[in-house]
């Protein structure tokens, strides 16, 4: 799974996982913009299997 990583003007950190619309996610840190990113990753993967989507390719 590729998390995009970007430090905005304001020193916040974005996360992103172009592969699931919608995972987006702001930390203070970088490694924390990675960590809510992979869990938000997660759950979204989650229900859509749960809810019989299936994986994103």
């Amino acid at each position: 799974m590729r998390i995009e990583l970007e430090r905005e003007e304001d020193g916040r950190w974005i996360g992103e996982v172009p592969a699931l619309p919608g995972v987006l996610v702001y930390g203070a840190t970088e490694a924390e913009a990675r960590t809510k990113a992979e869990a938000l990753a997660f759950r979204v993967i989650a229900d859509r299997i749960e809810h019989g989507a299936g994986k994103p390719s």
